[in-house]
């Protein structure tokens, strides 16, 4: 299958019982396409010769750390550099506490604390060895060191002829965590992936059965290939004969029923689905609890449906989950794929023709179509399941970004919300006239609204001052237009002002600004008093004495309009 293509690989072997298996391990990483480089401690020369893994390897063997072969470079930092990974394969208690505790003392022990690529370990020694306390601190502080990683030991029959946990594992589930380090693409790091495979089994009498011929390759591939992208994965599998992978939470089930209950619970927390699984469409109505015997007569089975898994997990698709489903088709493949894309509400159907030999059930290849919901179309040509697999993952992570960049397109900006406002009295009309009204009439309120600061009386104002502010253009009283009603602080003052000549003549001035306004705009606009004067204005001022105010330097119109301007 190739997962360790072109993948350098160190093993270390230590001395333990174990170590025999460590010859089959190096075949097993050649046999994927890699290269490997074995080294030995002077403990495990006992149990197996350098010259085996010699042989197996076709390289040299190091054993010694002072090899003068090698003294054209450092060796221990020179066979760590080049590599993909270092697998330690059986590690022996003695090694453990070694590389917890940063000892350095023979040449595997060397390279260990001179490596910093990925290093899987695989212990194995007797039981009771394994649980002592000292063995268990020593793993703990090694499980902390971000590139160290652990296949734990199997329980069963023990070298001594004891049992409990201590078996080195299985050489299927050290091929993986090395298939995972290797892999440096983390595209699915911290997500979560719920992948379904194998077929389901439908119970007829407690002999027979109504199943189908997949073999769950596909599914398993899927999960291997998820777990080495960094995702949390959970498997959930009818019975097949295939390991559980390493580090995938795998989930057996026997029905159809099963495999949905398990689905509909588990599917709320993953952000990919990818329904794989083989499932039957029915299934007896009635299983008998004893054998049918056989008889004379014709037997009729009466079948009802199952639950559409995949149905159900379109229905009920939460936002921003991406929908996976496959097809075994043997006719009008492409046709049919799609109306499944339709009738699932799926993001994308794998579709494989099983007609095709060397395609599809109890195969290690497979060809298939990918079709999604945006009508696109891949094809791959017959490849071995773990490339298809390495293929789907990439085409599902392509889509998912695309329509992530398209939402972020589409989604609209929010509009900045407007400081709400009290409506103005100016009519409609006179406010589409005059635009600068409304804020204009803001700013009379707020200076109305303002505390007057002086706690004197103001003097009062000579008629000549009054008569010179009377002037001020039509445009400066129009952003008054919209006030309502005098504050009580302006009415108090407008009945302890004395009456003078002067505000008749200022009246008299204003009438033909007005006028003028009247005739060019369309509106009755009132002359209001300037922003000072209505400042000045705010506190009461006491009766003037019977003796006329001094009288003011006169200022021109001009003057009093360029005042105004500068307010």
């Amino acid at each position: 299958m190739d997962l360790l293509k072109n993948k350098r690989i160190l093993l270390c072997v230590t001395g333990g019982i174990a170590a025999y298996k460590s010859a089959e391990l190096c075949r097993t990483f050649q046999k994927e396409g890699a290269t490997v480089r074995v080294a030995l401690t002077e403990a495990a020369s006992h149990f197996i010769t350098p010259l085996t893994f010699q042989a197996l390897s076709g390289l040299e063997v190091m054993v010694d750390l002072f090899d003068q072969r090698q003294e054209h470079q450092i060796s221990h930092i020179a066979a760590t550099r080049d590599v993909d990974a270092v697998v330690v394969a059986p590690a022996t208690a003695n090694i453990l506490g070694k590389m917890a505790n940063g000892l350095a003392d023979d040449l595997v022990s060397t390279l260990l604390l001179a490596c910093r690529k990925p290093v899987i370990l695989a212990p194995s020694m007797n039981w009771a060895m394994y649980q002592n306390p000292a063995t268990q601190r020593n793993i703990d502080i090694l499980k902390e060191f971000p590139h160290v990683q652990f296949v734990d030991p199997e329980e069963g029959d023990l070298a001594c002829g004891e049992q409990g946990t201590g078996r080195m594992a299985e050489l299927p589930r050290i091929l993986d965590r090395v298939f995972y380090a290797c892999r440096e693409e983390k595209d699915l790091d911290d997500e979560a992936v719920l992948i379904t495979a194998g077929p389901t089994v439908e119970m007829i009498d407690p002999v027979r059965y109504l199943s189908n011929r997949s073999s769950g390759k596909m599914g398993f591939s899927l999960a291997r290939e998820a777990k080495a992208r960094g995702a949390k994965v959970i498997l959930v599998t009818g019975p097949t004969l295939l390991a559980n992978p390493e580090g995938v939470e795998t989930i057996r089930v026997r029905s159809a029923k099963e495999m949905a209950d398990v689905v509909k619970e588990r599917a709320k927390d993953v952000q990919i689905i990818i329904k794989s699984a083989a499932v039957a469409d029915y299934t007896p109505e009635r299983v008998s609890p004893q054998k049918i015997k056989k008889s004379n007569k014709d037997l009729t089975l009466n079948l009802k449906k199952t639950t559409d898994i995949l149905y159900e997990l379109g229905k009920s698709k939460r936002h921003g989950q991406y929908l996976v489903g496959f097809a075994a088709e043997t006719q009008q493949v492409l046709q049919n794929a799609r109306q499944k894309l339709r009738d699932k509400q799926a993001d994308m159907i794998v579709m494989n023709d099983v007609s095709k030999p060397g395609a599809g059930f109890d195969s290690e290849t497979n060809e298939v179509h990918l079709v999604d919901s945006k009508g696109h179309v891949d094809t791959f040509p017959m490849l071995p399941k773990m490339e298809v697999a390495h293929r789907i993952l990439d085409a599902i992570q392509e889509r998912r970004a695309s329509r992530s960049s398209s939402s972020s397109r589409r989604k609209p900006a929010h509009p900045a919300r407007r400081p709400r406002t009290r409506r103005s009295s100016t009519p409609r009309s006179e406010e589409r006239t005059t635009p600068a009204s409304t804020n204009n009439a803001m700013q009379v309120k707020a200076a109305e609204a303002a505390p007057v600061e002086s706690n004197q009386a103001s003097p009062p104002e000579s008629p000549a001052t009054k008569e010179s502010t009377s002037t001020t253009p039509a445009k400066r009283s129009t952003r008054s237009s919209s006030r309502k009603r005098p504050t009580p602080a302006r009415k108090a003052t407008a009945q302890a002002k004395p009456a003078s000549s002067g505000d008749d003549k200022a009246s008299t001035e204003t009438k033909p600004a007005a006028e003028e306004k009247k005739a060019t705009t369309g509106m009755i606009v009132k002359a209001q008093p300037p922003k000072e004067e209505r400042a000045e204005k705010q506190e009461p001022t006491p009766a003037p004495e019977a003796k006329a105010p001094a009288p003011a330097e006169p200022k021109s119109s001009a003057s009093a309009a360029e005042g105004g301007q500068a307010e």
